[in-house]
Parts: structure tokens; C-alpha cells; sequence
């Protein structure tokens, strides 16, 4: 634990957790994955139109992350986007359901903890760089069709004459 809060502290981040959320971890683990890599104001925006239920939890853990990340470490709110968000299984807790002819069967309810970790994102600048170096340019080869049919008969012609 000491040591992931150093990482975070290197790496201009800031984390928040919720332990025992009433859902399983693989249900939870879709709304995660949904947020992971956006910006944190969009995935607050998903968040809030999401269907499922479980999603006004992880929209809480996120608010709490991003608060942190604001008053305890200083980043800037804009720039930040959900680095990490990962579900782990909690506990279960076991019922029993009653059956026909005195029998029974199990039930379990599930629990999860949820952890989100959101970073600042490094300045404008860097992407600018890289995109005038051309690392956003398509390979060549990759043309659209409508772009190989225009070229095909400039080059029928070229042969042609």
C-alpha cells in the first residue's frame, strides 16, 4: 500500500476506493472498463446516463478521485483522465432459498471493491511534437476504396499514353 502511494505521488495521480459495494465484480467490472482511459469529465457524463444501477457507486468512487486529486495533491481538474479502475471480489454472503418437499438451495450475494486512480495529463505541447513528426499519419498502402478507384484510372491512362 505504501508503495502504490509513492508511485501515485511520482506520477501526479490521486486515487479513491469503496470497499463492499453490493455488486459482483463482473458486473462492476463492465461499468469500469467503460471509464478506463477517458478523460474524468466525460466519464462523469457517461457515468450519469449509464443503465445500470451500479453505476451511480462508481460515479461516486470517481467524484472522490477527483476531489482528492484536486485539494491533496494539486492537480489540475481539467487535465485529468481515469488512469486505472479495477474491481476485485470482496466477500459473499450466503443465504438459502426454500424449495418444494422440505429442501433448500443456495443463494449468494456478492460483494466488490472498486479502485480508481485518475492522473493529470502531461501538457498539449508533447502531442503537438509528436504529430509534427508524423507519427499520426496514416502508412502508406492505406487508402479508402473511393481513394484507389480515383487513383486507377489516372495511372490506366499514364500507361496508356
Amino acid at each position: 500500500m505504501v508503495m502504490l502511494k509513492e508511485k501515485l505521488r511520482k506520477e501526479n495521480g490521486a486515487l479513491a476506493k469503496a470497499r463492499a459495494v453490493r455488486s459482483s465484480a463482473r458486473k462492476l467490472n463492465l461499468v469500469a472498463a467503460s471509464i478506463r482511459g477517458k478523460s474524468a469529465s466525460a466519464a462523469l457524463t457517461q457515468l450519469r446516463f449509464e443503465k445500470r444501477r451500479i453505476a451511480q457507486d462508481v460515479k461516486k468512487v470517481l467524484q472522490a478521485a477527483v476531489a482528492n486529486a484536486e485539494n491533496n495533491h494539486g492537480l489540475d481538474v481539467d487535465k485529468l483522465y481515469v488512469a486505472e479502475a479495477w474491481v476485485g471480489r470482496a466477500f459473499v454472503m450466503k443465504r438459502f432459498h426454500t424449495r418444494g418437499r422440505g429442501r433448500s438451495a443456495g443463494i449468494e450475494k456478492p460483494f466488490s471493491n472498486l479502485t480508481v486512480i485518475v492522473r493529470e495529463r502531461e501538457s498539449t505541447d508533447k502531442m503537438t511534437k509528436t504529430r509534427a513528426k508524423g507519427f499520426s499519419k496514416k502508412p502508406e498502402g492505406t487508402e479508402t476504396v473511393k481513394q484507389a478507384k480515383k487513383k486507377a484510372p489516372a495511372k490506366a491512362a499514364a500507361a496508356g499514353a
